[in-house]
């Protein structure tokens, strides 16, 4: 699949727009550095959709990555595989005026303009890879995809970092959406440190804001929780095949 960018309409580019303004005030005092500083680097505009072929020249200069073009939520297996080969998934179609602030599928605004700069930070990156590699070898076990699901709804989607200015955002689900860029930095949430077993453990819902959030100390914290998650996960996947037998 490709972009095919004369296909845009003019409410397309509106909706954007549109976005894009709402969001932009939104993120110096909210966003991680490395997001703010990937932001400038694939040269995001609120009057223009991005184009894929610009963004994956960027990409692949900075961190090896490029867009990987899918029309929706995709299967586990194509997922973890574009992942694990450096392909970011990303659809190229936008929601409608009237889905401004909730969407239940993930488009483009999700994306890319929430996904795409954090894709320049080699740590991000890098964990991302791994963690596919992860599920590459757990495809076809419901549990398991479970827990890395878990783990990744808690980190790339929906994670904070703490940063010395304060908390910020690294999660792109809290980053495409105004509303809970705002919530998830009050005191109403609670916020927990970065725990691989907790997460693994915690469930999640798609419909409202999160109730709650975790915080990193950094990307490289991430990409060093690897082994463990490795380790959690075989560990979870054994206690329940165990449970399966006694039942």
């Amino acid at each position: 699949m490709k972009q095919i960018y004369g296909h845009y309409t003019d409410e397309d580019f509106q909706v954007w727009k549109i976005l894009y303004d709402r969001q932009i005030k939104n993120l110096p005092e909210a966003a991680c550095d490395a997001h703010m500083e990937g932001l400038d680097k694939v040269i995001f505009v609120p009057s223009e959709i991005p184009h894929f072929d610009g963004t994956n020249e960027i990409l692949q200069k900075l961190t090896g990555w490029r867009l990987a073009v899918v029309p929706g939520i995709v299967p586990d297996y194509t997922f973890f595989e574009l992942m694990s080969n450096r392909r970011f998934p990303a659809t190229t179609w936008l929601r409608k005026m009237e889905e401004l602030d909730y969407l239940e599928e993930p488009d483009m605004f999700h994306d890319v303009f929430a996904h795409v700069p954090l894709l320049t930070n080699q740590a991000f990156v890098d964990f991302l890879q791994e963690l596919s590699k992860i599920g590459l070898g757990y495809v076809g076990n419901d549990y398991a995809i479970e827990i890395l699901s878990r783990i990744y709804w808690f980190t790339v989607e929906f994670g904070l970092i703490q940063e010395p200015q304060g908390l910020r955002i690294y999660g792109a689900g809290i980053l495409s959406s105004a509303g809970e860029t705002k919530f998830c930095l009050s005191d109403k949430p609670p916020k927990h440190d970065f725990d691989v077993r907790t997460i693994a453990q915690t469930d999640y819902r798609k419909d409202v804001f999160q109730e709650q959030y975790f915080v990193i100390k950094s990307f490289e914290q991430l990409y060093q929780s690897l082994p463990e998650i490795k380790e959690v996960l075989v560990e979870m996947v054994e206690k329940r095949k165990e449970e399966s037998v006694l039942a």
